[in-house]
């Protein structure tokens, strides 16, 4: 594969969008316009209405959809340094048939990895419909040459992963270097090719909501299909709030260009009741059409044992402890 050339942050406009939205990355100095002109966050506003909504409660009968659709959409991740061929053939059976005493178990959406054990997940999931997605670009620090990172995701893409998580240059973001992390994106998503393209903005390094909400666009105008809070590396990972804040850009990127694009949360989620309160602010703040794996995901390790145990749960009528799942 050639490596599109490194450039300069002087940015190269998107394609395909509507002319004031090209009309933004036309150069570093109109997409900084763009960015900070964006309406500031109501930091009480959102962390009011992300804590309200976490307190809504569903019926039995919608808890075990909720189940089911929660299982689907998890990205079944181990990044870890002491990872293994044989760790990642084992999640990626446990991905494929969760739950084998329960034939009618959802299989996840994803199995997640590094990027030199991407063909071994492909191998393993063949035929299975569950896809792999595949870390990139120095992940989780984002710190290196754009040619090290563009052959992160030609090691991910030639190996057959179906999605490239890539990580965004936080410290070009934080130092207002704009047009450097747009034309990386844009190279990445060049570089990928068919392959779906999350980009993870490791918001528990943003510091602020304003930025969360600034890179969240800036990801969206650089062609990213989904935006991602964390690495699973950094606290905070995934919060409510957070979300509803990226959950609020993909619909207005919807409203204002027509395309659906994704938001996965990433790290720290654990539990079905937290899975529940996502799904709940997924209705409320993008809208119903966004509940489905193809929109939105959970990226977790842990989740999905908890899920388990909650659908067994239901289904039985008797609490299903730890022994009656197998963990990873």
């Amino acid at each position: 594969m050639a490596y599109p050339p490194p450039t300069t942050p002087s940015v190269t406009s998107s394609p395909g969008l509507p002319a004031e939205l090209a009309e933004a990355t036309k150069d570093d100095s109109t997409l900084r316009r763009f960015l900070h002109g964006l309406p500031g966050v109501d930091q009480v506003g959102l962390e009011q209405r992300a804590a309200g909504l976490a307190t809504r409660s569903i019926k039995k009968a919608a808890k075990l959809w909720a189940i089911d659709t929660a299982i689907g959409m998890v990205d079944l991740t181990t990044l870890e340094g002491a990872d293994t061929e044989g760790k990642v053939r084992a999640l990626c059976a446990k991905g494929r048939n969760p739950d084998p005493d329960r034939p009618g178990t959802p299989r996840v959406a994803a199995i997640c990895v590094y990027p030199d054990l991407a063909a071994v997940a492909v191998e393993a999931l063949r035929g299975s419909g569950v896809g792999v997605a595949s870390v990139a670009t120095a992940f989780p620090s984002g710190r290196s040459s754009r040619e090290v990172k563009l052959a992160d995701v030609e090691l991910a893409v030639s190996a057959g992963a179906t999605e490239v998580d890539m990580v965004i240059d936080r410290g070009a973001f934080l130092s207002g270097r704009y047009g450097q992390v747009f034309d990386e994106i844009r190279a990445v998503k060049a570089a990928c090719g068919d392959t779906h393209l999350k980009v993870i903005l490791e918001t528990g390094e943003l510091a602020t909501y304003d930025n969360v909400r600034r890179a969240s666009w800036l990801a969206l105008l650089a062609g990213g299909d989904f935006i991602k809070t964390s690495t699973g590396k950094v606290s905070p990972a995934a919060t409510l709030p957070v979300t509803h804040l990226m959950l609020q850009a993909v619909r207005d990127w919807r409203d204002r260009t027509g395309e659906l694009r994704g938001v996965k949360p990433a790290g720290g989620i654990r539990n079905t009741k937290d899975a529940i309160r996502y799904l709940v602010a997924v209705h409320e703040v993008a809208g119903p059409e966004w509940l489905t794996p193809e929109l939105f995901r959970f990226g977790a390790s842990s989740l999905l044992n908890d899920l388990l145990m909650q659908r067994r749960t239901q289904l039985d009528g008797h609490y299903s402890g730890p022994d009656y799942v197998a963990v990873d």
